[in-house]
């Protein structure tokens, strides 16, 4: 999803700035402002008085240790892209004006790059290494509300809820973990408000797209490594080689598609074409082999108060509660048939809207963790030896 610029086509960037502050001004007093608030910033800033934030005022910051921040550098995957990032923003011109952060899926900043001076102006706000930068604690600004919004935001002087903010743009867009779609944490790019360029955000967006392409290809050559180790074992089939969160590195006499569902020490698998599969450790992988004789997957989904979900193949399943939003994306795919729906419709039919694209692909995600290739993708679709039956409940 591409950052949408903070200043409308046409515009002069200091007159719109000298707008926007204005705006603010009229709004926070209680009075009508002749240029109104985006709606992206309107409900950021009904957010941010809901919470009893102040406007003219710097909120109390809250930040977490040096130690903490080690240790949060260490456990994110964005470590690993960090390096790349830091030459592709380096690379612009206007880079001298620039301030590079990264943070965790928590809004704390894991890492700043940029000028001694522009450094130094961030540090007079609490933007630093450390810093909590949500909504809840600094109002809305671009980290935030990207956060609280999951789409990429770019902010522009007084459409910051604090007003010594205003002298600055910020641009920041959600980078999510290729393999199963969890937030890892945001990418912003800011800087002094009257620096602000069309680029920007094309920088911030190709920033995202390198960070995730990034992770996918370690995770591809993960994958390989897994093969290679565990290839002579598969020989017999059938059978799958799998990493740990169930990404498929070789499969031997049965075609799944890329990934079923996350194995654990002694729970039975049911992956369509082999039926219920006991997984074994392989090295840093699993190795799963079919239990029985059966290939059908049996679905029951109990819709009462608390959704619960039935699996059986066999002799053999389990009983899982799932949360409401996947008990609803389970019964529209069971609706759509073997055509499926595109990640579009999903989106349409869960929020009346196309606008959802990442929210939706997160959350097929995390239901395929659960239950790996029985939800197939491309388009998303039940596989196709499941069988879905649902009860509405009461």
């Amino acid at each position: 999803m591409a950052v949408h610029s903070a200043v409308p086509p046409g515009r002069s960037l200091p007159a719109h700035a000298r707008d926007l502050v204005r705006m603010h001004e009229a709004v926070i007093g209680g009075g009508r402002p002749q240029v109104p608030p985006r709606p992206l910033v309107s409900r950021s800033w009904s957010r941010a008085l809901s919470l009893g934030l102040a406007a003219d005022s710097m909120n109390e910051r809250d930040s977490v240790s040096e130690t903490e921040v080690v240790r949060r550098r260490h456990a994110s995957p964005l470590r690993q892209v960090i390096g790349d990032l830091r030459q592709v923003i380096g690379a612009m011109s206007d880079a001298g004006h620039m301030l590079l952060v990264v943070t965790d899926a928590d809004g704390v900043i894991l890492w700043r790059e940029g000028s001694s001076a522009v450094r130094r102006r961030a540090d007079t706000l609490g933007f630093a290494e450390g810093a909590e930068w949500t909504e809840a604690r600094v109002g809305t600004n671009a980290i935030g509300t990207a956060l609280a919004e999951a789409a990429p935001v770019e902010l522009l002087a007084g459409e910051h809820f604090e007003q010594n903010q205003h002298p600055w743009y910020c641009t920041a867009s959600p980078i999510h973990d290729p393999r199963t779609g969890e937030l890892l944490g945001v990418i912003d790019v800011s800087g002094p408000a009257l620096t602000l360029h069309p680029a920007v955000g094309a920088l911030v967006e190709t920033g995202r797209r390198l960070a995730e392409s990034q992770l996918w290809h370690s995770h591809r050559q993960r994958l390989e490594r897994l093969r290679r180790a565990g290839e002579p074992v598969l020989a017999a089939g059938p059978a799958l080689l799998v990493d740990s969160d169930g990404w498929v590195a070789h499969s031997a006499g049965v075609a799944v598609g890329e990934r079923i569902a996350v194995p654990r020490p002694g729970q039975v698998l049911a992956v369509p074409g082999l039926g219920a599969c006991l997984p074994e450790p392989l090295g840093d992988g699993w190795l799963v082999r079919p239990a029985g004789l059966a290939r059908q997957v049996v679905l029951d989904l109990d819709l009462g108060r608390a959704p619960v979900l039935s699996l059986r193949t066999g002799e053999t399943g389990w009983r899982r509660p799932v949360t409401r939003r996947h008990a609803e994306i389970l019964v529209l795919l069971g609706k759509a048939g073997h055509q499926g729906l595109s990640a579009e419709a999903l989106s349409r039919a869960l929020h009346g809207d196309a606008d959802h694209l990442v929210t939706v692909r997160a959350e097929v995600s995390r239901l395929r963790r659960l239950l790996g290739a029985i939800v197939d993708n491309r388009p998303y679709r039940l596989a196709e030896d499941v069988r879905l039956t649902v009860h509405p409940g009461q």
